[in-house]
Parts: C-alpha cells; sequence; structure tokens
C-alpha cells in the first residue's frame, strides 16, 4: 500500500535497528523489598534469562513484575520485548505464531496503561519510556510483516515520548539506548531519507549517538545488554573499530554461554580485527554445537555457521574457500535465513569486486537487495557497493 516519503524513510530507519499468572510468594527475598525495586528486579531477572536463551524463566520473572504492579506498563512492556525477541529467533513457526500473538497482546497491554498512567501524571517518566519501546516493538514487527500503515501510525509520538522519559527521569539510562539508536543511524541515512526523517522523528547525529550508546553501555540497567550488543555491532560495522567490538562480544559470551548469538558476533569481531585463529576457534566451537545436537544449537543454523567461515576466510583473503561456503548458504531456502542470504550475495559481490570482475559484483549486490525478507545491514552495503566498487585493503593478500 503506498505511504509517503517521510513514512519510508522512518521504516528504512526502524529496519536496521531492535504466560501465566505467577503469584508472589509471601516469604523470601523479594516480600521485603518495596514494590517499586522488587519489580526492577524481576524485570532484570527476566532480562537475563532472555539474553541466556530461556524462555520459560523469562516470562515466570516477568510476569511477576506484571502481577506486582498491573497498572504499571513496563512489564507489559518487556514483556513484549521478549516475545519479539524470542519470535524473530524461532525456526519453529507454530513458536513463531504463539510469541507474535503474544507480543501484540502485551505491546496493546503497555500502550493502554502507559497512556492511562500519563493522563493522570504528565510527569510520569516510566510511563512514557514503557511507551517509545512498545511502539518502537510492533514498529519493528509490523516492518517485517510489511504492514506499512501500522509502522506509520505507531512511529508518531515515540521521538517525543523519548524526551518526555528523558527529561522526567533523568536517570533512566535505558532512554539513553534507544535515543542512541536512533540518533546514530538516521545519521547513516541517504541525504533526502535523512531530511524526511528528521521532519517525522529527529535529526541525525552519529557522533551523539555513539555517545548515547556508550553511555547506555555503561550505565543503562535493563537495556544493558541490548546496548552494549548494539555497540559492538556498530564498531565493527559502522566505525570499523573491531578492536572496540571484541571485549565486548568476548563478554557477552561468558556471560550467556547459551546465546549463541553472541558467539556469532564475537566471530566476526575476531575475523575483523585480523585475529583469524581465534574467530576460527569459535566459528568451531559453534560447529560442535550444532553437530552434538546440544540446545539451543539446532541444525538450523548450519547456513549460518557457513556465512561466518565465509566472512572469515574472505577476510584471511582465502576467496576460493569463502566463496565455497557462501554458495552453501544460497542452497538454503528458508525464510528464516533470508538475511543470512543477503549477506552471503553481498559477500559474494565484493569477491568479485576484488577480483576486478565488476559485471559479476554487480549481479550478486543486485541478488542482495532483491532477497525477499533480507532487510538490513547487508542490503545498506548491497547499495553502497552499487556506488562504490568495494577495494579491498592495500594490506591483504588474495590466495587465490
Amino acid at each position: 500500500m503506498p505511504v509517503m516519503g517521510k513514512n519510508k524513510a522512518a521504516i528504512f530507519l526502524l529496519s536496521l535497528l531492535f504466560l501465566t499468572l505467577i503469584p508472589l510468594a509471601e516469604n523470601g527475598p523479594e516480600a521485603a523489598q518495596p514494590p517499586q525495586n522488587a519489580l526492577r528486579t524481576y524485570l532484570r531477572q527476566g532480562v537475563e534469562k532472555v539474553f541466556n536463551l530461556e524462555p520459560e524463566s523469562a516470562f515466570v520473572s516477568l510476569q511477576k513484575a506484571i502481577d506486582l504492579d498491573r497498572e504499571n506498563p513496563e512489564g507489559y512492556s518487556f514483556y513484549a520485548l521478549a516475545d519479539l525477541f524470542f519470535y524473530e529467533i524461532s525456526l519453529n513457526q507454530k513458536e513463531r505464531d504463539i510469541f507474535q500473538e503474544a507480543m501484540l497482546k502485551y505491546v496493546g497491554e503497555a500502550i493502554a496503561k502507559g497512556q492511562a498512567r500519563i493522563s493522570k501524571n504528565p510527569k510520569d517518566g516510566q510511563a512514557y519510556f514503557a511507551l517509545a519501546m512498545a511502539k518502537i516493538i510492533k514498529v519493528r514487527w509490523a516492518i517485517g510483516q510489511k504492514q506499512y500503515l501500522v509502522v506509520a501510525q505507531e512511529t508518531s509520538g515515540i521521538w517525543d515520548y523519548l524526551e518526555k522519559a528523558r527529561a522526567e527521569d533523568p536517570q533512566n539510562y535505558d532512554t539513553y539506548f534507544l535515543m542512541g539508536l536512533l540518533h546514530y543511524h538516521l545519521d547513516h541515512l541517504p541525504a533526502m531519507a535523512r531530511f524526511f526523517s528528521s521532519l517525522l522523528i529527529a535529526s541525525g547525529d552519529s557522533k551523539k549517538g555513539l555517545q548515547e550508546l556508550e553511555l547506555a553501555a555503561q550505565k543503562s540497567d535493563l537495556l544493558k545488554e541490548l546496548a552494549q550488543s548494539e555497540l559492538a555491532s556498530v564498531y565493527v560495522n559502522f566505525e570499523k573499530q573491531p578492536a572496540r567490538a571484541v571485549p565486548i562480544a568476548r563478554e557477552l559470551k561468558k556471560r550467556f554461554p547459551r546465546n549463541y548469538n553472541f558467539s556469532f558476533a564475537l566471530a566476526n569481531a575476531l575475523s575483523e580485527h585480523q585475529e583469524f585463529h581465534e574467530a576460527m576457534a569459535v566459528a568451531r566451537e559453534i560447529e560442535k554445537g550444532i553437530q552434538a545436537g546440544n540446545p539451543p544449537y539446532v541444525p538450523q543454523l548450519q547456513s549460518r555457521l557457513n556465512q561466518l567461515l565465509g566472512r572469515i576466510f574472505f577476510n584471511e583473503g582465502e576467496y576460493v574457500k569463502a566463496s565455497e561456503h557462501l554458495e552453501k548458504v544460497l542452497e538454503d531456502k528458508a525464510p528464516y535465513n533470508a538475511r543470512v542470504r543477503a549477506w552471503a550475495l553481498v559477500r559474494l559481490g565484493m569477491i568479485q569486486d576484488a577480483l576486478n570482475k565488476r559485471e559479476q559484483a554487480e549481479g550478486y549486490y543486485n541478488r542482495a537487495l532483491a532477497e525477499p525478507g533480507g532487510e538490513g545491514f547487508a542490503q545498506v552495503e548491497a547499495r553502497n557497493y552499487l556506488e562504490r566498487p568495494y577495494l579491498p585493503s592495500p594490506k591483504a593478500q588474495i590466495k587465490k
């Protein structure tokens, strides 16, 4: 359906970005805490379980937070965030449908509760923060569903909520993560998209955005790990400073050993930092998990592993080996691996550019842009390399 230009800019920006009642114990550590402190404790426990890929335990803690104060929108917004996280990483359609239904339910609750709170108290910073997060969650989901009218409707007011949240609750550094995310990535849009997005959301400012992300990664409470994960990605993909990403990714992997996403992130950062031996060791660790079938490692992660191996060999200048792994990625047509395929196509295009085969390179970049469901950083890179061919580092040694 048609969407005005400024809403398309918002869609492009936000696409880059990011169950049962449990009675409270009458005795125990949580009983001695003030309600608000206990609520934050449960939210923190839930977030940690989410990051360690333990959905059942995560939802138990988040439900306890909701039960402590059913009029507080924060519990609902974090429950919805957990549903979105598991929805996006789930490789089972039935599970995805369950997470999607719950996510939409709790987003609706968070928005309703948040609006009710600010109607009674226009200075409720926590309510503004919960409203902003709930709307961002719904927008992120709607982008994947190509429901652009929903995107346009929900985008309205997000920045206003964030500014009010920061003004009324300046010690909530979780707000800085969401603001930094928008500030930073708005500044990396094409000029016209930046103009329209500045009218709809806010002006891009990568320097300010990076400072906000770094502050959130240090001082955030509930979104600290998410801020650290995003910061590591920014250091690798935009700032070209993988050395700064490596210690962050290594610490996240250590803290959340079940979360294979942090293993992939660490291997990618190590590869970009030219630490190939350690990068390959992490990749082989992932491979062993897949082969052994140790949950949460599943066979469906093989394409993602092939893309990682292709990246490592590519950075080593081993283009033949890189191409072999990247071509294997393209054999997997599963919808949940669309972004993995897009990255494989971009990397294959970069290989062709490095070999001075521009026509073949352009073919791969165009295929990446045409990959259904491949929206994200890969398609941004594909557009960049269609405008300017990829050039290997002067230090790179191509091994044919």
